[in-house]
């Protein structure tokens, strides 16, 4: 049995016109590893911008809970230096968030 945990995927972004603004677009989903979470977010992240692009509705959320709502149009996502782990509910009273 593999062990899927809830992650969170931090992506540095910012503006293709104007690179002082910046930002952090954050994905979160159930995951067996920080790859995974990692290749998820961007597999979620590339359909919503298809989608965008052709002028159709962001997919929803999946079932495994990944999803890219807040799409930034024009905003640049640095995948290289994005950052994968367990996510920790800022407002969970238990320090180490849930396991599924």
């Amino acid at each position: 049995m593999s062990n899927r945990e809830f992650y969170e995927v931090d992506v540095p972004i910012h503006d293709s016109t104007n690179p002082d603004r910046q930002g952090l677009h954050v994905f979160t989903g159930v995951a067996d590893s920080p790859a995974a979470a990692l290749r998820r977010a961007h597999e979620v992240y590339d359909a919503a911008l298809a989608a965008h692009t052709a002028g159709l509705e962001i997919p929803a959320r999946q079932a495994d809970s990944w999803g890219a709502s807040g799409l930034r149009p024009g905003w640049q996502m640095e995948w290289t230096a994005a950052k994968a782990g367990p996510w920790h509910n800022p407002l969970s009273c238990t320090p180490s968030g849930f396991a599924l």
